[in-house]
């Protein structure tokens, strides 16, 4: 993609790498996430307005600590460091970092010190959000002390050389005015151009992608949600009918999708072929509980059939998926140490070897930002606005083996659902709402006699981008009906519960 004036993040391994990299597009500044030690002279050449270092999860003296080369600091160019970035700019140029008595995680009080270019205009104390064991005891030579909390330094800056540091994370919306001082280094320091949209981003995607593949021929991973479909509408305007585009019945979709889904892809122009293998899948799913195990034998059989549908293409050399950033933050480290969390079927858990190359052109979006482009590729709202939906299916909302009959249990517990919550008229507003079936039977009782079956726990979570999320504090009675109707309706299922913790410590599916 053509890089103007935009800001180069290095990656150092955190949680939030691609939420720095959102927060700068939001202000349509381009951004590129690189990996932590890329040389001098291949930064030179993006022309970066500015470069960001971002936190990570090591202490800069820990052995095999990721250290980007110091000659970045010397460019000319100016560098914001963040958490364990601003640790590594003050052990590079001659401050001391030592592991603190007063480790700071979550909320706390910064005092704005006067005279901070970047922190200019900003209250004092502001809340902030901190993630960090380690402290600055030493500042370097020619930094100035910009900020503080009661146990630790907060920000520093040299003016003159052009490099900034916070100790804590901008870019979450826990830290108040974040989106301020992420403005303040933008626009007063790099002087960054702001010429980032959804429909540059389509037009640069598009042409990159068309460049890629040449004249190759390639399928689609298509499920019918946001992703896939995006994904698919890019490629497909890239290179035409050259893309042929799967919807896979796995056997672990919800109640009627595969006809409904079907459907609603052929409206919208592409080539698509639909395939039920429902019954391999169910069969290669007999008797495997564990759930990383679980998303390997999709993924496996998912590439399978996306091989032999391709040979019959006439040998596809690429696989298109609409693999967006969360789904790779907590699979495997983009572009350096961060740490694995579970693996997605489209990330994780594809086989190490196989016929098809990747295409993966939404890689380093968020959902929101997926939608955003949706919508300029002319997609239609029905399709934009479906919660999304785990590769794996229900696969992972199936505590223990996967059975048709437990399929079909939870297929019918989850229509309830999404009829109730579509009814509330809250389906829009609510990033994902589903039911999980457990393998716990309790024991009830119906028509004076005593009964003993499944419990189903229902889920519903509000979130911005899937990074972290929060319990929906649904209506009691949207619960009541939810919860009358499973256990009247759906024979097997006795007791509902509802789950009521957030992600973080929890993830937004059970497995």
């Amino acid at each position: 993609m053509e890089f103007k004036r935009g800001i180069v993040i290095l990656d150092f391994g955190g949680q939030y790498t691609q939420l720095i990299a959102r927060r700068v597009r939001e202000h349509h500044v381009h951004s590129a996430i690189v990996r932590y030690d890329i040389k001098p002279d291949e930064v030179a050449k993006l022309q970066p307005a500015g470069i960001i270092l971002s936190g990570g999860p090591s202490s800069v003296f820990d052995d095999g600590a990721p250290h980007s080369d110091p000659a970045l600091l010397k460019m000319g160019v100016p560098v914001l460091g963040i958490c364990y970035g601003l640790q590594l700019i003050a052990e590079q140029m001659g401050g001391k970092v030592e592991p603190s008595l007063h480790r700071e995680y979550g909320r706390k009080q910064l005092e704005v010190l006067d005279g901070s270019r970047l922190l200019r205009s900003l209250p004092s104390p502001l809340p902030v959000w901190n993630s960090h064991g380690d402290s600055i005891v030493n500042l370097p030579p020619g930094f100035r002390l910009t900020g503080r909390t009661e146990t630790a330094v907060g920000a520093i800056e040299n003016a003159e050389r052009n490099i900034y540091a916070v100790q804590f994370h901008p870019e979450v919306h826990h830290t108040a005015h974040g989106d301020q001082i992420l403005a303040n280094f933008l626009f007063e320091v790099c002087h960054a151009s702001p010429d980032w949209t959804p429909r540059s981003f389509i037009e640069q995607t598009v042409e990159s992608v068309r460049q890629s593949l040449g004249g190759a021929q390639a399928i689609c991973a298509l499920s019918g949600g946001v992703d896939s479909t995006v994904a698919a509408t890019l490629v497909h305007r890239a290179i035409g009918d050259r893309l042929r585009c799967i919807f896979v019945d796995n056997g672990v979709l919800r109640q009627n999708e595969f006809s409904a889904v079907s459907s609603s892809l052929q409206r919208l122009g592409l080539n698509v072929v639909g395939v039920n293998a429902s019954a391999r899948f169910l069969q290669k799913l007999t008797g495997v509980i564990d759930p990383e195990q679980k998303r390997r034998v999709i993924g496996n059989e998912f590439i399978s059939v996306f091989e032999e549908e391709s040979a019959r293409f006439g040998e596809a050399e690429f696989l298109v998926q609409g693999t967006l950033y969360p789904d790779v933050i907590e699979s495997v480290s983009v572009r350096g140490p961060s740490q694995t969390i579970k693996s997605h079927h489209n990330v994780g858990g594809l086989p190490e070897k196989m016929k098809l190359k990747l295409v993966e052109p939404l890689r380093e979006l968020f959902k929101d930002e997926v939608r955003r482009v949706g919508a300029d590729l002319g997609i239609a709202p029905e399709i934009l606005t479906r919660q999304p939906f785990p590769g794996p299916g229900l696969a992972v909302r199936i505590l223990g083996e996967v059975t048709p009959e437990r399929c079909d249990l939870l297929r019918a517990a989850d229509e309830i659902v999404y009829e109730e919550i579509r009814d509330a008229s809250l389906y829009e507003s609510i990033w994902q709402s589903f039911a999980v079936l457990l393998p716990v039977r309790t024991v009830g009782v119906m028509g004076d006699q005593r009964t003993y079956g499944y419990t189903a726990a229902l889920r519903a979570v509000h979130s911005e981008d899937g990074m972290t999320a929060d319990w929906v504090r649904l209506p009691y009675e949207v619960l009541e009906r939810i919860s009358n109707r499973i256990v009247n309706e759906v024979r097997g299922i006795t007791r509902v519960v509802y789950d009521i913790t957030s992600k973080p410590p929890s993830t937004i599916e059970w497995e």
